[in-house]
């Protein structure tokens, strides 16, 4: 080779330089992606009416292998049925529920008991608080939205749907599986059935507020 270069032959050294150094970046993005799963991503979600319970269907259906629900209220039927669905399609799907869904008038676990789903309850704390899905052992679904249709449609709700975060998942997944540990069966107690849902305020003091 001599000295100094032609033209030509440094184009085509910086063509093969510039071919390495995308090698190279593909390599490590590889890399990344064997390490995490994906790409970070956050993705957020406010109601009322704000694309909340849409946007954890559309997760549910992705779904390929596991999903598993922690669920204080559960009175959203679309939910309860894209549940049944991904069973169906051969999805191991577990859920835990909090124990007033046992004696909630409106509480869609006799869907899911009708269907056979495998649904426990914790009955060990005073209240089993967490609204969270986890899919796959990589998409974490989690906020103050309730699987409810209050929440959807009438409540000041937040959700966010975190993916790319491998310890973060690891870490509500061991948390589920601790309170499934010491959760029972569910059942409906009919004799007990109560109505959680607010009463309507007496119309004398609906006629104040509006006024």
């Amino acid at each position: 080779m001599r000295w100094p270069l032609d033209p030509m032959t440094l184009m085509w050294i910086q063509v093969a330089m510039g071919a390495m150094g995308m090698l190279t970046l593909v390599y490590l993005w590889r890399g990344l992606i064997r390490k995490f799963g994906s790409a970070p991503e956050i993705h957020q979600f406010f109601s009322p009416k704000g694309g909340c319970q849409d946007a954890i269907v559309a997760e549910i259906k992705n779904a390929r292998s596991e999903i598993l629900v922690q669920a204080y209220s559960f009175t959203a039927e679309t939910l309860a049925l894209a549940l049944v669905a991904a069973k169906a399609r051969g999805i191991t799907v577990e859920i835990v529920l909090d124990k007033s869904n046992e004696i909630e008038r409106y509480s869609d676990l006799h869907i899911l008991l009708e269907k056979e789903m495998d649904v426990k309850v914790d009955h060990v704390h005073p209240i089993a608080h967490n609204k969270i899905i986890i899919i796959d052992k990589k998409t974490l679904i989690t906020g103050s939205f309730n699987f409810t249709h209050q929440a959807e449609h009438e409540n000041a709700e937040n959700l966010l749907i975190m993916k790319g975060h491998p310890d973060l998942v690891a870490s509500y997944r061991e948390n589920f599986f601790k309170h499934r540990e010491h959760s029972m069966a569910a059942q409906i107690r009919e004799g007990e059935m109560k109505d959680r849902r607010p009463a309507a305020a007496p119309a004398a003091h609906q006629h104040k507020a509006a006024a």
